[in-house]
């Protein structure tokens, strides 16, 4: 595993205020304000997800560990939240042209269920080897699904295409406040129901959701020290954070496909280099480890993006030890192949 030591430069940024505007995109930040708003919508549509707590998996881990449980969201992943609050804001001529994305599933499945609830016309651009499950959950709520490249970041160009091609309403995956703004709000739920949280771990594929965390969870307790967790396969993100510049990567070699990004996204690089305090690269093996751990311990399904927070909990585990400590378990879509290979391969720890 892989970490960057933290120190005054890491504590500078974490200090550092926001600006308005992206310098890059031009896109605007995120406020607290829109994530209340962002609460105040959801909250319509879905009931708080658990904090769950195990004496089980605490005794593994040497510190108390609080589990979000995205993955029991109605599309099994965090990201149904950013989709909801995106969909409620978009005007009724936006709508009517119908709406375009892409994603390896969890994104995919957040828009398809949002355009669902509000009656939108949506498309989704998978990879060509996309995970089955979330596919056929896109095509369930309504969507229709198309397929081009190899990995996230080559179905995202055939999707701007499209959308450009047809007049639709193109929606990155998370270079878009209201995104971000909809997913920050698992983080206030959790600070709501555990005040004195003093670790939150949090995965990033693109990074909306690690950006939200460190908005909302800095907002609310400036002492919350927020870690980033991505495959080291795919350490775009990771690697734009570590250098102050947007990175982008030859490869994403993960079987984490919630990981498997190879551009790194502007609008929550503005956030992560200002806010982040720590950010961690896990393999595939401590990831289908922790898989097993968890659903030995919990008796929780992850799928490997959410299951990535745990490896990095377990690797850290001397440096938090008597901490308490927040787990973002961001989704639960496993394929029983990919839990099967998982089980062949790995044993928990």
């Amino acid at each position: 595993m892989t970490s960057i030591a933290t120190g005054t430069m890491q504590s500078a940024r974490a200090l550092a205020p926001l600006p308005e505007v992206d310098p890059i995109s031009g896109v605007r930040l995120p406020t607290m304000a829109d994530v209340q708003r962002a609460r105040e919508v959801i909250a319509r549509y879905l009931a708080p997800t658990p904090l769950l707590s195990t004496p089980a998996l605490d005794a593994r881990l040497g510190f108390q560990a609080f589990l979000k449980c995205e993955n029991l969201q109605p599309i099994g992943a965090f990201k149904v939240r950013g989709g909801l609050f995106l969909m409620s804001d978009l005007t009724e001529a936006e709508r009517a042209r119908g709406v375009v994305t892409a994603s390896t599933g969890n994104h995919g499945q957040s828009i398809a269920y949002a355009a669902r609830e509000f009656g939108v016309p949506a498309t989704i651009w998978a990879p060509e080897d996309a995970n089955p499950l979330k596919v056929e959950s896109m095509r369930r709520l309504g969507a229709q699904i198309r397929f081009a490249g190899r990995d996230f970041d080559e179905s995202r160009v055939a999707a701007e295409q499209d959308a450009a091609a047809r007049n639709a309403c193109f929606i990155a995956s998370a270079n878009d406040w209201r995104l971000i703004s909809g997913v920050a709000t698992y983080t206030v739920e959790m600070l709501e129901a555990m005040p004195d949280l003093d670790v939150l771990i949090v995965p990033a594929g693109g990074g909306s959701g690690l950006a939200g965390a460190c908005l909302a969870g800095k907002a609310l307790s400036p002492g919350l020290r927020v870690v980033g967790v991505q495959a080291a396969g795919a350490p775009a993100v990771y690697e734009s954070w570590r250098s102050g510049a947007l990175q982008t990567s030859e490869r994403a070699d993960t079987f984490a496909e919630g990981l498997a990004t190879r551009v790194a996204f502007s609008l929550p690089a503005q956030i992560l280099w200002r806010r982040l305090d720590d950010f961690r690269l896990v393999t595939d093996a401590e990831m289908r480890r922790s898989i097993l751990a968890l659903l030995e311990t919990t008796r929780i399904l992850a799928e490997g993006a959410g299951a990535a927070t745990l490896a990095a909990a377990y690797a850290m585990r001397d440096q938090i030890a008597g901490r308490k400590v927040g787990i973002v378990v961001s989704g639960g879509n496993l394929t029983l192949d990919t839990l099967a290979e998982t089980l062949a391969m790995e044993h928990a720890w």
